[in-house]
């Protein structure tokens, strides 16, 4: 059924319920005949006529139009804000129920802009509460809809960022490249800064570093041509993931910074939060000399986060950072304690960051002795990296996986892991 047949249907069932014939509804400023066109859908009627008809038939234009009355609008406009609000606030559990409710209510089904709405907002909370599946079967269900520009290339954003953190990276690139355009490239947004963004860094996860700096240039100026901060901050932080990967840490650092401020100025508190997180995280590698004022970074940071909406994996990926910079610094107690914290907060699709957490216990237990501890949580970053495609992130770790393996004196295990990551660097 057609908008113009349900408009049509629900006119004449008020007609009905109010005792009036086709040409009674009509009189005087339309015809009967007019009228019976408009309830058999084969006429559209324009704004005017159904805000005339909705006066003379004593109904909200609401109703006609959507069917559901003014009050029901108010209703489901209501809720939806409370679960965009609990999902801010990281209350993603709340979020999540709170939006699968709206989508049960039948008077959200002619509703197609705000459905749609709702949909997307429960892809994001199925995405925070880590359910990456069933945010992507959303994400996808949307791409087959008529969505409106901006809201095509949100959804593509992220069921890109979906697919990247599920380790789908070959759909990850597909999906950002496909509308970004293979062929035209469409005139750069804010929106699609951020998109290419996360397009960058599937590129950096598969290992595709010459196709990630030839990228991140042209997202960097294209930024600059924006002028705006949205735009800044997205081509800065990814283009710092792709200096970062080149060994370039220095300039990893000046993009980080650059992103950092201009953050501070304009962005979120969670946004923030979480920029300065990855902020300490390259001033770590950049320059290990300052892991002391690091790890004081990083508790002010951990206390920040606390105070946020920031998703389950930021909290624990705070925490195993913070446990990185303790045992640079020698306090493996400290140390043990945030990465123990950390990996109870790993979700189940983050298997980089759980190796990393049992790497730094690895090495912590190491360090003071605890030889079968430390053997222990080094073969559990096996477990945790054997399910993952090879990449150039997971390649890292099994690198410093075998850094550890030699410091520990299992040399055998230490080729095997050097040899891991050769392959995973595909060479």
């Amino acid at each position: 059924m057609t908008t113009s047949d349900q408009v049509g249907l629900r006119i004449k069932t008020v007609r009905r319920q109010r005792g009036l014939s086709q040409a009674q509804l009509a009189h005087p400023e339309l015809s009967d005949s007019y009228v019976s066109l408009i309830e058999s859908g084969k006429r559209t009627p324009t704004a005017a006529v159904l805000e005339l008809l909705a006066q003379k038939l004593d109904c909200s234009l609401s109703y006609l139009i959507n069917g559901v009355t003014a009050e029901q609008m108010q209703d489901i406009e209501l809720a939806l804000g409370y679960a965009r609000m609990a999902l801010e606030n990281g209350e993603v559990h709340e979020a999540r129920t709170r939006f699968a409710e709206l989508l049960a209510d039948n008077n959200l089904t002619g509703l197609t802009t705000l459905r749609q709405d709702t949909e997307f907002g429960l892809a994001l909370a199925h995405e925070s509460c880590g359910d990456l599946d069933q945010a992507i079967s959303i994400l996808l269900r949307l791409r087959e809809e008529e969505l409106s520009p901006d809201r095509r290339v949100e959804v593509s954003m992220v069921l890109c960022r979906v697919y990247r953190d599920s380790e789908r990276l070959t759909e990850a690139v597909e999906i950002g490249e496909q509308t970004l355009g293979a062929g035209v490239r469409l005139p750069w947004t804010d929106r699609l800064v951020e998109l290419g963004a996360t397009l960058l860094s599937a590129y950096i996860l598969r290992g595709d570093l010459l196709r990630a700096r030839q990228f991140a240039a042209e997202l960097l100026n294209a930024a600059d041509a924006l002028g705006t901060p949205r735009a800044v901050v997205a081509a800065n932080w990814n283009a710092t993931g792709v200096a970062h990967s080149t060994g370039h840490y220095q300039e990893a650092l000046s993009f980080a910074e650059r992103a950092m401020a201009v953050q501070a100025e304009t962005g979120e508190p969670r946004n923030i939060a979480r920029a300065r997180v990855s902020l300490h995280q390259r001033r770590l590698r950049a320059r290990p000399q300052e892991a002391e004022s690091v790890r004081d970074a990083l508790r002010a940071s951990l206390e920040e986060l606390d105070q946020t909406s920031v998703a389950q994996v930021d909290r624990a990926r705070v925490r195993v950072e913070l446990a990185c910079a303790e045992y640079m610094t020698g306090d493996y107690a400290e140390a043990a304690e945030h990465a123990q914290a950390g990996m109870a907060l790993v979700p189940e699709f983050g298997h980089v960051l759980g190796a990393e957490a049992h790497l730094v216990l690895g090495r912590v237990y190491g360090a003071v002795g605890r030889s079968e501890e430390a053997a222990s949580h080094v073969a559990a970053v096996r477990d945790w990296l054997a399910p993952m495609p090879d990449s150039r992130r997971s390649a890292a770790t099994w690198y410093a996986t075998a850094e550890t393996l030699e410091e520990l004196g299992d040399n055998d295990g230490a080729v095997d892991a050097y040899q891991r990551a050769l392959a995973c660097a595909g060479l």
